[in-house]
């Protein structure tokens, strides 16, 4: 049973062009099927999370990130009653506009697209949903519904001040009320994607010898899960003691979410999807005590893996590589395959933006290669 503020499928404001609905499947059960065919969803198993792709086969790609986002969402949105397919799809898509290389290639273009309106992976997610998938007969995109757009422009808040470029262009023409909070099933998958990389960050930290899980054992929340583990099983192998300790840690927050949302939400006590729309503030999150601890744990993983030297010196190169793959495209764009190269006869910035959907839809592998073929005159391009 749903609850009052769920969004309802028969409620949905439809899509942009208008379709006939499948007899079988729901408007959002559709859109997640529309977003895990997609090209850009494929290929996010070759892009970073925070290792580079080839730096090992177990840690997590953007791929598995986003498969274990949507099993949070899901779960979250079963208890607390609200749309477990529309949450999905929202989980599942929010990360398909990352380049290659995670933040670190956000950043590079960025930095590269500044005087062209900038980057911005959520916009270039709605981009890429709208516009850059390019495959049905009828419509550019995948024609997702208003609610999934939504979730995916809006499930970290409001967007508020200068919209990037991407966002705004959609948004004029299929207004997605930037300026308010996102329904609540949009508000479970973000902070589905806060439970699932604060757990899998520790867990891909301790697999590359970065820290060891003593150096965990100061730390609040883990220490108390690691020294539960111990007083359970003393002695156990220390890949097993790692694995009880981190789903106990992740077992917490998913309870403290819970607990804090049913409380906000009975607070509240909204009366409709809208109503959520319309609050002013979050109904999904953290309580204020596992928030505070949550900093201390982000902040030793600032210092002890994003800021490691081996971390570091991946990402000055990943830097390198798109920013020269994008000095090079943006003053020959004739280089870029012949989907692409049409840009050639357009203006400054909106070749700029060309460039930067070409080198954002990369995988980390693929713009090595292309880098490679490039600049190594031995290399076949």
């Amino acid at each position: 049973m749903a609850a009052p503020f769920a969004t309802l499928p028969g409620e949905t404001r439809g899509r942009l062009y208008r379709e006939e609905e499948s007899a079988h499947r729901s408007p959002f059960q559709r859109d997640r099927d529309r977003i895990i065919h997609s090209s850009a969803f494929r290929r996010l198993k070759h892009k970073t999370q925070v290792f580079v792709e080839h730096e090992g086969d177990y840690y997590r790609t953007r791929l598995t990130h986003s498969v274990e986002v949507a099993q949070v969402a899901r779960t979250l949105a079963r208890v607390l009653e609200l749309n477990e397919e529309l949450a999905e799809a929202v989980a599942l898509a929010h990360d398909l506009g990352h380049p290659p290389f995670g933040h670190t290639g956000e950043e590079a273009l960025q930095g590269m697209m500044a005087a062209h309106g900038g980057f911005d992976h959520n916009a270039q997610a709605i981009k890429i949903v709208t516009r850059l998938e390019a495959h049905y007969a009828e419509f550019d995109g995948l024609n997702l519904t208003w609610e999934t757009l939504e979730g995916i422009a809006k499930h970290n808040g409001p967007v508020v001040g200068e919209v990037p470029f991407a966002l705004a262009e959609y948004d004029a023409v299929h207004g997605l009320e930037l300026g308010t909070h996102a329904s609540a099933e949009a508000q479970v998958a973000a902070i589905s994607d806060d439970i699932a990389y604060n757990n899998h960050d520790l867990a891909d930290g301790l697999r590359a010898g970065l820290f060891t899980l003593e150096d965990l054992r100061g730390l609040p929340m883990i220490g108390a899960c690691i020294a539960a583990v111990d007083a359970r099983w003393p002695g156990l192998a220390p890949s097993r003691r790692e694995h009880e300790a981190l789903r106990r840690f992740f077992g917490l927050l998913v309870e403290d979410v819970l607990a804090t949302s049913r409380a906000r939400l009975a607070e509240f006590a909204p009366r409709s999807a809208e109503e959520v729309r319309g609050l002013g503030a979050p109904v999904v999150r953290f309580s204020e005590a596992t928030f505070a601890e949550l900093k201390v744990i982000r902040g030793f993983l600032y210092r002890r893996m994003y800021r490691h030297w081996a971390v570091q010196r991946m990402r000055r190169k990943a830097r390198m590589v798109v920013e020269e793959l994008f000095s090079t495209f943006a003053g020959a764009p004739e280089l870029m395959p012949e989907e692409w190269n049409a840009c050639a006869a357009l203006g400054e910035t909106a070749r700029a933006r060309v460039v930067a959907d070409y080198i954002a839809g990369m995988t980390d592998r693929y713009a090595l290669q292309e880098h490679r073929k490039l600049v190594d005159p031995m290399v076949k391009g």
